[in-house]
Parts: C-alpha cells; sequence; structure tokens
C-alpha cells in the first residue's frame, strides 16, 4: 500500500529508509539543480579534493532545464529532464552525502547499488506537467555554472513539491513493478 509523506528537505537516512517505491512525497525546502554538464564539473571537483559550489549532505538534486523566467515569476516551466545523462556521475555525489534526485525514467545498476549501499533515493517528478511544478518553486538562483545557461546550478526553494518515490532505498521499482504488473 502506498503511503504518503510531507518531507522537509534536506532529508536523512532514516526517513529515506521508509520510502517505498510508489509513495508519494512532497518536499519542501531547498533543492538544488544540476544536469550532466553540471555534474561533471562537480565530479571533477571532487577528483581534485575541491569544495563543491553547494552542500551534498542530504541533499536533493533535481534534473532540470528550467525554460526563461516570466515576469513576476521565480522560474520558467520546469518539468524533468531523464535522468540516465547523471547516471556516470550520481554514485560519486551519493557517496559524498546527496540523499535523493528528482528526474525521470529508470536508473542504472550503479545508481540503484549506490543507492542501497548509501541509504539514497530517487523521485519521478511528472512529466508533460512543467507548467505546473514551476508553482511549487518559490525562489531560484543561479550559485554555479552561469555558462551553462539553462543548465547553470540552481538552489530551488519549493513549497509541497510533487513527488513519486520511483527507485527506493531497498532496491523498489516502480518501473519494474508496472512492467510486471501488465506482462503476460
Amino acid at each position: 500500500m502506498m503511503a504518503e509523506y510531507k518531507l522537509t528537505v534536506p532529508l536523512d537516512t532514516d526517513v529515506v529508509s521508509k520510502l517505498k517505491a510508489g509513495d508519494r512525497v512532497t518536499l519542501t525546502g531547498d533543492v538544488y539543480t544540476a544536469r550532466d554538464a553540471a555534474h561533471k564539473r562537480l565530479v571533477d571537483l571532487l577528483g581534485e579534493g575541491k569544495e563543491l559550489p553547494m552542500p551534498l549532505q542530504g541533499q536533493v538534486i533535481y534534473y532540470v532545464g528550467p525554460s526563461p523566467t516570466p515576469p513576476g515569476k521565480a522560474i520558467g516551466s520546469a518539468g524533468p529532464t531523464t535522468s540516465y545523462r547523471m547516471d556516470p556521475y550520481t554514485p560519486a555525489l551519493i557517496e559524498k552525502g546527496l540523499k535523493g534526485m528528482i528526474g525521470k525514467g529508470e536508473r542504472s545498476e550503479p545508481v540503484v547499488d549506490a543507492m542501497k549501499e548509501h541509504g539514497a533515493v530517487y523521485f519521478a517528478a511528472t512529466g508533460g506537467a512543467a507548467a505546473l511544478i514551476s508553482k511549487r518553486i518559490t525562489k531560484a538562483e543561479i550559485i554555479a555554472y552561469e555558462d551553462l545557461g539553462s543548465e547553470a546550478i540552481r538552489k530551488l526553494t519549493v513549497e509541497d513539491f510533487p513527488v513519486i518515490v520511483a527507485q527506493d532505498s531497498q532496491g523498489g521499482n516502480i518501473y519494474k513493478e508496472g512492467q510486471k504488473k501488465y506482462a503476460r
């Protein structure tokens, strides 16, 4: 049976361990945006032993490249992007304390293994509802890599941001479970 949770970011391992694939969650607090180019830069910084432009401990990264911000709004449309492009870099970030990721599509085995080992969770946001999702973002500011344009790292302040647990820290996976339901 699916549960519903209202969570505040940053997340801790105890909270993450309770979440199961299919649970509905709303997130409130600060989350960060980053896509593949920014992920590569973050992992390069880790490899050089340098400080990251944002904290990772307990944090959530949203895989999004928002559209331009209309006047009077915090952000433009902000729908999730496909997550697999971040997979080569994600295990290193999870090892350093990342607790959640938001995107769409299934994650690779190395990411799932890192999630299990370090207690992280992958959330799915509803694709195709970017304009609606952006209404849950109350503030957005670029904090790093402005040269990447829409893929710059942003700090977003979210309130009751709706997501579904797609892959949990125990290996539960709505993508696989959904396929089993309809397999003949």
